[in-house]
């Protein structure tokens, strides 16, 4: 295993949510990173955000870690979720909170 995939997977085992984004939370530096950092702000999930722009090792290991070509790339409890339309998707169709709610992950009461 490279270090880059013990790198993800100690980010995966230490946060029940991490994002793997373009940018920060607070300064996301492409769109679909931006939208999904809204939808995890708007369910009130805590997150932890992965800039993969601070390595082009990072950026390459999370796609071959997820076999997934794109980022954003959400994980709940080290489980690969999907990327930004899958996570729109999900939310829209209100089964995001269901899903973080049963994989035991805190969000706060809808609205």
């Amino acid at each position: 295993m490279s270090g880059i995939s013990e790198y993800i997977d100690n980010e995966l085992k230490s946060n029940d949510v991490v994002l793997f984004m373009k940018g920060t939370p607070g300064f996301p530096q492409c769109g679909f990173s931006g939208q999904v950092v809204q939808i995890l702000d708007y369910v009130g999930t805590d997150y932890k955000g992965v800039n993969v722009l601070d390595s082009n090792e990072l950026r390459q290991g999370i796609k071959e870690y997820s076999n997934w070509p794109t980022i954003p790339q959400l994980y709940v409890k080290g489980e690969f979720v999907g990327g930004c339309d899958i996570i729109r998707e999900m939310f829209q169709a209100g089964e995001l909170q269901t899903f973080l709610a049963e994989k035991g992950v805190s969000v706060k009461a809808s609205a």
